[in-house]
Formats: C-alpha cells, sequence, structure tokens
C-alpha cells in the first residue's frame, strides 16, 4: 500500500479527471473517510502526502458509488469495486495506480470492519493487480562524480555564487547519506552532528534515524553553513540548512531542479534525480559490501524486502565480473 516508487507523467485522460470539478461527498461517506484519516494518521504515523493520496483514492470511488444512488459503505459490494478498478485501467490508468486504488478501499473496509460498522470486506476475494518490481536505475560511480562536480563549473550561476555552495552541499548529501529529496530539503541545523559526521533524517512517518556523512559531504556542508548560507535574508532566525534567494527553505521542486541541472552541465547520458542518487547511494554501497542490514537502516526502510532489490543489482554485478575474467566464462 505503500507510495510508487517511479513518477509518470499523468495521461490525458487522467489530467482531464484531475481538472473536473469535485463534488463534496455524502455525510456518510465523507465522515468514513475522515474517521480514517483520523486513524491512519495517529496510530499508524502516516506521512501527510500518503494520507493525501488515500483520500484522493478513496473520493474518487465513493463518488462513483453515489452516482449509482449509493450512500453508505454497507451497500458497497465486490462488483462495484470490480468495475471501478475497470474503469481506471479503461481511462489509461497504470497498473500501480490500480492498485493504491484496491488498497485504498480495502484499508477503508478493514477499518470500518475493525469498528464493527461493516460485517464483510467486500475487498477480501478481489486479487491485487501483479506488479513488476523495476530494478533501480542507479548512476555509474564516474558519473556521480562527474554531477556532484557540476556546482564548480563556471558556468553554475555565475552571478550567484552563494547557490554554487548550497547546491554542492546539498548533491553531496543526496549522496553520501541516501536521503529522500524531502529529507534533505527540510533538513534542519540541528540535525547536524557538530563535527558533520552524521546526520539526522526525519523520514516517513516522521521516523528519524542517523546517517554517516562522508569528509566531502562534511566539507561542502561546513562551505555552505559557514559562507553562503549566511547571507540569505533571515538566515539567522531559520532552522533549516538548506535555503533559497529569499531565506525560505528550499522545495523539493527546488532539490529536483539542481540535480537535473547539475546532469545536464555534467552532460550525462543516463536520467538524474534525487531519487536516482538515493538508488546509487545503495546500489554502491551493496556492491562495496556493505551489509544489507546496515544498507536498510540508512535508507529508512520499514522491511529488509524493500532493501533486498538491491541484492539483485550486485548480482548482475557479480555475473559480469565472472564472464569477464572466468577463462571458461
Amino acid at each position: 500500500m505503500g507510495g510508487v516508487s517511479r513518477v509518470r507523467r499523468a495521461s490525458r485522460s487522467e489530467r482531464g479527471v484531475a481538472r473536473a470539478p469535485a463534488p463534496a461527498l455524502g455525510a456518510s461517506f465523507a465522515a468514513d473517510v475522515q474517521d480514517l484519516l483520523v486513524s491512519l494518521r495517529a496510530e499508524a504515523g502516516l506521512a501527510p502526502n500518503t494520507l493525501r493520496a488515500y483520500r484522493r483514492d478513496l473520493e474518487r470511488f465513493l463518488r462513483v458509488a453515489e452516482s449509482r444512488g449509493i450512500a453508505r459503505f454497507e451497500e458497497v459490494d465486490a462488483t462495484l469495486v470490480v468495475d471501478h478498478l475497470g474503469d481506471l485501467r479503461g481511462a489509461g490508468y497504470a497498473e500501480a495506480s490500480v492498485a493504491r486504488a484496491l488498497a485504498s478501499v480495502r484499508v477503508l473496509a478493514r477499518h470500518l470492519v475493525q469498528e464493527n460498522r461493516l460485517k464483510r470486506d467486500p475487498t477480501a476475494l478481489i486479487a491485487a493487480p501483479r506488479l513488476a518490481r523495476p530494478l533501480p536505475r542507479a548512476i555509474a560511480p564516474i558519473d556521480v562524480e562527474s554531477l556532484l562536480a557540476a556546482p564548480r563549473d563556471p558556468r553554475w550561476a555565475p552571478r550567484h555564487p552563494w547557490r554554487a555552495e548550497r547546491d554542492l552541499a546539498l548533491l553531496e548529501v543526496l549522496y553520501a547519506s541516501g536521503a529522500r529529496v524531502s529529507e534533505a530539503a527540510n533538513l534542519r541545523l540541528d540535525g547536524l552532528d557538530p563535527a558533520l559526521r552524521v546526520v539526522r533524517l526525519v523520514g516517513k512517518g516522521s521516523k528519524v534515524r542517523l546517517v554517516p556523512l562522508g569528509e566531502r559531504a562534511a566539507s561542502a556542508l561546513k562551505a555552505w553553513i559557514a559562507n553562503g548560507r549566511r547571507t540569505r535574508p533571515g538566515a539567522a532566525r531559520s532552522v533549516h540548512v538548506f535555503l533559497g534567494a529569499q531565506g525560505r527553505t528550499m522545495t523539493r521542486g527546488e532539490a529536483w531542479r539542481v540535480v537535473r541541472d547539475a546532469a545536464r552541465v555534467a552532460g550525462l547520458a543516463v536520467p538524474a534525480s534525487p531519487h536516482a542518487l538515493r538508488h546509487s547511494f545503495a546500489t554502491h554501497l551493496v556492491e562495496g559490501g556493505a551489509d544489507l542490514r546496515a544498507v536498510q537502516e540508512m535508507l529508512g526502510h520499514a522491511s529488509i524486502r524493500t532493501t533486498e532489490v538491491y541484492t539483485h543489482l550486485d548480482a548482475d554485478t557479480v555475473a559480469a565480473v565472472h564472464r569477464l575474467h572466468h577463462p571458461r566464462a
């Protein structure tokens, strides 16, 4: 039921649905959705973005139910759910989005069963779509080096030298810690070890983890905090590490653009994003012999199964070495 790892551009049909005015839900459905979201926030500690995704998926399904004369969840049956999933596929939604739509309805149904407000879960016998589990696309170490060097290029914000310091520090932190883009953008000064050897990241569900920083990331951070950051308006009052031109906290979109621009300046032929740097961080650690449990902790994965995907990448490397060097390969 987690978020989809690969960001994709919405199809025309999806964008059309998103622009359409959304009528308010009936009282019963609205109360059910609100009760679920409060429960998920309080008991499961889900992030705001995850809660918004649940709300979006549920409201879309429940409006379909209302269009068929259904006003209470007790009247929802498996046929309605299956029809809704089919409609999503017909509208061009990706299979991952269909799976998330089913998961959202299932979570609400199970919540109502647990609260003794529903006798049975109408989704119990509906099989979830089988999704391919794509391997992360890592950036080769030599390309990472070129990407990280981009802010030192004379073409990089020549009229704003503070940006070169900030962007270099951001890129180094993303690769050195495997931070999610939101974790890096929201990094706080009090989340830094005084010697800049460790960074405290606040991940999904407000879970905190400590990740070591290498010397190069620590050096870039030190230079940014001591120099460029001080020149930003309101820097003395801000608790965040990465600031924009007006002294506001850097947004995820701004951080994403820094990585994109660095890839362009570096002339990389492969797609680059903050998430690609996170994958590269994990892949390079595993290929270097790092313990999978340690990588899991540094990435902030709740389950080791999520981290195990990197063992497949490592197996590919081992196979390539075997083919290259074994006399009978």
